[in-house]
């Protein structure tokens, strides 16, 4: 069709004689305003510490739901804090949420955004999605990123985005492992203990116990499984403790020793740009249902945006509006869900039907 619309501009202009130029037929049409917003939602702070400061949420892990996550804590922090508060999912053919996917676009809010809040899983998004990321990131903005994120990104045969991908070996050696090593501190390794089968206990660390994130923290247990993790260049926060069992009472392993789920540092990119970073091993759906985690990671938002004198140890950290996670896994999702449906304080998360991932 393309080289039918080519020739017959070329017939015109040979049968009138005029010059001009043949424009090029682009890859695919520009998104409309109404385009983008398909892909988010966004909850408007009203008042608070946060009142005028915007966080971009990036939801798009296989397993742990993600899109479950972070619309949660957006409403925690947009209600109860102030905080504009954008969450952008990735999207299916039918303009459904599909964990997984690397159809997300909107990422030009990160041009006015006070922190990047990612949860996403082995993604590869368009070049203009990418370059938003990069250019961010090149502001020396702050970063939070939960579980999947130390494999963010896994970007093959595209030299401008490859050094992004989690095993990255590449001639740019500055960004060996990608993302997750450089920005978060750590890639993916491997999972430490049995998933789905073994939840952590997460300790905080003595020797931090008065830093701004674990103000108030008390009593962190997570249904998530541990990874293996060795920070480069970070202070960790706390460490876990697995358990052999999916429950907070469950005995500890005699066979696993402690590792680091959550730490803090500043990335520093060739060009000198640098930022503020948490990040943690967990962060699962049903991981928010423990006060002590969540209010770690709304300790942390403060804390990556040069907050941390606005933390307060007894701040209101209830979910806003009904939460009602989907227990991680990695085939089933709860499908036909719009972002829209996800908007204002009182609807729910998540609706929909849990169904099975169609294979590809």
């Amino acid at each position: 069709m393309k080289h039918i619309q080519r020739l017959l501009l070329l017939l015109s202009f040979l049968a009138v004689g005029s010059s001009f130029q043949i424009s090029p037929i682009p890859s695919r049409k520009a998104d409309t305003k109404a385009d983008l917003e398909k892909y988010r939602v966004v909850y408007q702070g009203e008042k608070g510490p946060g009142v005028g400061k915007n966080i971009v949420f990036i939801a798009s892990d296989h397993e742990y739901r993600g899109e479950e996550s972070l619309p949660a804590l957006a409403r925690i922090l947009a209600k109860r804090f102030g905080f504009t508060c954008t969450v952008i999912f990735a999207l299916d053919d039918q303009g459904n949420i599909l964990p997984g996917s690397s159809n997300l676009r909107g990422l030009e809010v990160l041009d006015k955004a006070d922190l990047m809040f990612i949860f996403t899983r082995f993604s590869h998004f368009e070049n203009a999605e990418m370059q938003h990321i990069d250019d961010y990131l090149k502001r020396g903005k702050p970063v939070i990123g939960l579980r999947t994120a130390t494999h963010a990104f896994d970007i093959k045969n595209d030299p401008t985005w490859e050094h992004y991908g989690w095993n990255y070996k590449g001639p740019k050696t500055a960004w060996k492992d990608g993302f997750g090593e450089v920005v978060l501190g750590e890639t993916w390794v491997s999972h430490y203990g049995t998933n789905h089968k073994q939840s952590s206990r997460l300790i905080p660390e003595k020797e931090q116990a008065k830093h701004a994130i674990l103000k108030g923290v008390k009593d962190m247990w997570v249904q998530s499984g541990g990874y293996t993790a060795d920070p480069k260049n970070a202070t960790v926060i706390a460490r876990g403790e697995v358990l052999n069992g999916m429950t907070p009472d469950a005995a500890a392993d005699p066979n696993k020793k402690l590792l680091p789920v959550a730490w803090v540092r500043n990335y520093t990119l060739e060009s000198g740009a640098s930022g503020r970073v948490f990040a943690t091993t967990h962060g699962a759906s049903e991981d928010l249902l423990n006060e002590g985690f969540r209010r770690m990671l709304i300790n942390a938002v403060f804390w990556t945006m040069g907050l941390e004198k606005k933390i307060k140890p007894n701040s209101d950290i209830d979910f806003v509006g009904p939460y009602k996670p989907t227990t991680f896994n990695f085939t089933g999702y709860k499908a036909n869900v719009k972002p829209a449906d996800l908007a204002g304080w009182d609807s729910l998360i998540m609706p929909g039907e849990v169904v099975k991932k169609e294979k590809k």
